[in-house]
């Protein structure tokens, strides 16, 4: 449980932790700044800058297309990024990791490859109500497309999963894709118990884990999945990058999601044979110092420890749940699950009838980040009863001072636009 600085958490964050996120150490408005928006954007640790700035410096060459020594470095260091995800989410096969520019691709290549191939106008699949829109956008596409059916499953006045209808819902369904934690409530779903009824009702299951992967051990088996994409930026790495897991069965029937350089065998006038999984579906040069700093980012979370990263988080959000309720009683109305151990560090609140962004520009004043908005989730805002929410979420490098620095810069909110 180090991070190469042999720093370790344990339910609390040690301020060495903080120490390793370089833009942590700046001050917004006069104050230290408490970053406070990690389910949009992590900070990165050094370790990861210093990986993207040594590829740069030391081996900037294009990969899988060369012979001279720094182009195979290259290729050497990206395919060992490769494993380095594979490990994190125990994936038993690098070669089923995809990498793309984020989830979102991800989760349109999972439409438009597997969808595309497998989905007509007799057939159904499932969604949620608490889906980011990254995991409805493309399904709706391509449904227009297509004409098959999109269900529904609700949520309960708790922000979980209704899942009394679940057999009927999935009656007929080839597909159920679902988010394993919520960017808004935080619920985290019980994504085995709905990949096992997916699975004995004939249907695959996919799941966007781009809040989950970065705060819980991750077991692809495990969860039962047979889709997975999550995203680097929100794990400590860089924007740009996203990722893919599938089960090799699956990325073998699947048809190429672009075209071009990397992704074919060959080319003739008369058409193309794609290149092997998974370079068949990176077309392009692929984002090599992103990789790389992916890379960078697992092993640094895997020198916390995921189940120490986890332990911080439940720690940690009921402290928040805690200070918030205790210091603003009424005022204040947090959304999702009450129990941290059911739910992620992502508060979404409304306080008193002000306006999230108001929220938001007050609290910055104090230099508090937080997010402001629908959160890509405007039909879960509906189902709320509300336009936006202001949302806090935490993560390793946050502790109680943080939450600390929420609660008494929301003072300062009731006191700019009192009752």
């Amino acid at each position: 449980m180090s991070t190469g600085g042999d720093v370790a958490i344990d339910g609390h964050i040690d301020a060495a932790v903080k120490a390793q996120f370089p833009l942590l150490e700046r001050s917004v408005h006069g104050h230290p700044i408490v970053y406070l928006d990690s389910a949009a954007s992590s900070q990165k640790p050094a370790a990861v800058l210093d990986a993207m700035d040594d590829y740069y410096r030391t081996i900037n060459a294009n990969v899988h297309r060369g012979a001279y020594e720094i182009a195979a470095a290259a290729t050497e260091q990206m395919e060992s990024a490769r494993a380095d995800v594979a490990r994190f989410i125990s994936a038993p096969s690098a070669d089923e990791i995809i990498f793309t520019k984020n989830a979102t691709e991800a989760m349109n290549l999972v439409a438009r490859s597997w969808g595309g191939s497998n989905l007509g106008p007799a057939d159904a699949i499932v969604l949620t109500e608490m889906e980011h829109h990254a995991n409805i956008v493309p399904w709706h596409i391509l449904a227009a497309e297509r004409g098959f059916e999109i269900r529904w499953i609700p949520i309960t006045a708790d922000g979980c999963l209704d899942l009394t209808d679940l057999d009927r819902l999935l009656d007929g369904a080839k597909l159920l894709s679902v988010t394993a934690m919520s960017n808004v409530l935080g619920t985290l779903n019980p994504i085995p118990r709905l990949a096992a009824a997916a699975h004995g009702a004939g249907a695959l299951i996919s799941v966007d884990a781009s809040q989950y992967v970065p705060h819980l051990p991750t077991d692809v088996g495990a969860l039962g999945a047979d889709f997975m994409v999550f995203t680097g930026h929100k794990m400590c790495g860089p924007t740009g990058v996203g990722v893919l897991w599938a089960r090799s069965e699956l990325l073998e029937a699947m048809p190429p999601f672009l075209g071009g350089g990397e992704m074919i065998l060959d080319v003739t006038k008369e058409g193309f044979r794609p290149n092997t999984v998974p370079h068949k579906f990176e077309a392009g040069t692929p984002p090599i110092a992103e990789i790389m700093g992916l890379g960078a980012a697992v092993r640094y979370l895997e020198g916390l420890g995921m189940d120490a990263v986890r332990a911080h988080e439940v720690s940690l959000t009921g402290y928040a749940l805690r200070t918030l309720t205790d210091r603003h009683g009424d005022d204040i109305t947090v959304h999702g699950p009450s129990e941290p151990a059911q739910r992620g560090g992502v508060l979404s609140f409304v306080y008193r009838d002000v306006h999230p962004h108001d929220i938001s520009q007050v609290l910055d004043q104090s230099g508090v980040c937080v997010r402001a908005g629908h959160h890509c989730a405007k039909p879960l805002m509906r189902c709320l009863g509300v336009t936006a929410t202001t949302r806090a979420s935490l993560y390793v490098y946050n502790d109680t001072s943080d939450v600390d620095s929420l609660a008494e810069a929301l003072d300062e909110v009731g006191a700019l636009f009192g009752r």
